[in-house]
């Protein structure tokens, strides 16, 4: 397995919150169903959403950039385990593909202010 690319990215909290109390079409531009749901269950919303979007920030910057990305063409899935994984769609899977990568393996965190995604692009 070869790294082709790593990404990090941080998002505030706060900012986050904002977002969903002033423009709740945030969500639906930029989260799956799957992942509003799961958002939506959570006991801190802002902070599953600030990860989310972190998440999609770190792959971008672990794919090299993706010139006319679709927020939703990346998303959160989730294994039964827990354990989150990326989902590429669009321009995004067609960069990956680009560059012969197989997998983009992420990590997320977040506490009460701050969310964290890091991405690993690999190819076998």
């Amino acid at each position: 397995m070869d790294i082709v690319g790593i990404g990090v990215d941080l998002v505030d909290v706060v900012r986050v919150e904002r977002l969903l109390s002033r423009r709740r079409t945030f969500v639906e531009r930029v989260f799956s169903p799957e992942e509003i749901a799961y958002c939506e269950g959570q006991g801190n919303q802002a902070e599953c959403y600030a990860a989310r979007w972190a998440a999609r920030e770190a792959c971008r910057k672990a794919l090299g950039g993706i010139r006319d990305m679709r927020w939703q063409e990346v998303r959160v899935a989730r294994a039964p385990s827990g354990a989150p994984s990326l989902v590429l769609e669009g321009s995004s899977w067609a960069r990956a593909r680009a560059l012969g990568v197989t997998e983009v393996k992420v990590a997320l965190t977040h506490e009460r202010r701050m969310a964290a995604a890091f991405c690993i692009a690999v190819r076998d």
